[in-house]
């Protein structure tokens, strides 16, 4: 029987001819799932396969996409690092801006009135340090910046103001430019000087009468309510006006410039450690008398405490201090004394009297303070200038003081 199928099929209509067998299998029936699916070959005979038309869709095609290669990948990576760390560059950056520019350098409450002094020869930095630390504005360097813009840097002025804290800076800028609406005067007192000379300058440089100023000073102790006075058996105030550069307010009286001295006193020797001298048998005052001595007889700072050890030996064995500077405050200040000078019958006169003088001879500065108040461990009685540069020779033999004497005499020293 010959075959009339055609035979120029194509390939995919031939394999889709339902073989005879098949037809004559038996009844018709519902195709179940299992025999509804083509088999595995025929599927993948199909145009474009099964598994190709699943592929085609779009969640499939979604899945399919190309992923980057890796070198592209390393490249976003390293960008995402470099990124962050700008960014924590930028922000540091920031912090460090903001700490310099606008950080303040002191927790206070604003609007507190404040007095401040602006020292003569203060520079920028200092005033606007000087500035900050007491909150009148709130960072130094924002203070600097601003009295650039403002063209205010060398016009700022010494002096006192009255201030407020949290100020702005414009309006403090303007009072310093300004000065001071009350008018100060600036006043320095030497160490070492005493009522007479004080008073010399106070008349030069306030106006007030030199006489006036010496009668209070001398005689109206008892005036003036500060407990470091309870044990100067003294009516005169010598020893206790702290020397120091002041700046007064312009026609200031007589005793408010001796209150604000003693007060500049007691707040220079709050700290001070009396136990020492207490143990000796001083008080405060005692302490004060010979730290006055120590100005006027040391004229180096390093031979202070050796002084006060030899005054302290003195009046450990009864011996007489005999000290010329103690008979020239009684002779009110003469340079040159005589042996007769030195038989004056005054309290002051260490060689006619045993102990220390009722009480200092001079304003002695904290130096001589805490030298008389903590002095040298020694053994020494005696000393004697034997350097042109002030500086003395101390031994605890009377026999060598003398041959240092001698020395000096030979070479004009003495």
């Amino acid at each position: 029987m010959s075959d009339d199928r055609p035979t120029d099929l194509p390939e995919d209509a031939a394999s889709a001819v339902v073989p005879a067998s098949e037809l004559e299998s038996g009844p018709e029936r519902e195709p179940d799932e299992a025999t509804a699916r083509p088999p595995r070959s025929t599927r993948r005979t199909r145009t474009g396969s099964a598994r190709d038309a699943r592929s085609a869709s779009p969640q499939r095609a979604a899945r399919a996409r190309t992923p980057l290669p890796s070198s592209a990948t390393a490249v976003r990576r390293r960008l995402r690092v470099a990124f962050s760390l700008l960014g924590i560059v930028v922000l540091a950056g920031g912090f460090g801006v903001w700490s310099t520019l606008y950080r303040a350098t002191a927790n206070v409450p604003p609007g507190r009135p404040i007095t401040v002094t602006i020292a003569r020869g203060a520079s920028g930095d200092q005033i606007a340090t000087q500035l900050a630390n007491v909150g009148v504005v709130a960072n130094p360097t924002m203070f600097r910046l601003r009295a650039t813009m403002l063209g205010a840097n060398g016009k700022l002025k010494p002096g006192t103001y009255t201030l407020a804290t949290g100020s702005s800076y414009e309006g403090v800028i303007a009072a310093l430019t300004r000065g001071p609406l009350i008018e100060y005067i600036t006043v320095t007192i030497p160490e070492g000087w005493g009522i007479d000379k004080t008073a010399a300058r106070m008349q030069e440089k306030l106006g007030i009468p030199a006489a006036e100023f010496i009668k209070l000073a001398t005689t109206g102790a008892k005036q003036f309510d500060f407990a470091f006075l309870a044990d100067d058996p003294t009516p005169t105030l010598e020893g206790y006006l702290f020397p120091k550069t002041y700046d007064f307010k312009k026609g200031v009286k007589a005793a408010g410039v001796i209150r604000i001295m003693l007060t500049q006193y007691g707040i220079e020797t709050a700290g001070l450690d009396y136990s020492y001298s207490k143990s000796k048998g001083l008080t405060p005052h005692d302490v004060l008398a010979i730290a006055s001595i120590i100005e006027r007889e040391a004229q180096v700072t390093s031979d202070r405490p050796k002084v006060a050890s030899v005054i302290y030996n003195r009046l450990a064995i009864g011996m007489r201090l005999q000290l010329d500077s103690t008979v020239q405050y009684a002779l009110n200040g003469k340079a040159k004394l005589t042996l007769n000078d030195l038989k004056t019958d005054s309290p002051y006169n260490t060689y006619f009297y045993k102990g220390l003088p009722p009480g200092p001879i001079c304003s002695p500065g904290m130096s001589a303070i805490k030298a008389a108040a903590h002095p040298a461990k020694t053994n020494y009685l005696y000393y004697i200038l034997t350097h042109k540069g002030g500086s003395q020779s101390f031994t605890s033999s009377y026999s060598v003081f003398l041959q240092l004497k001698n020395q000096l005499a030979k070479k004009g020293l003495q």
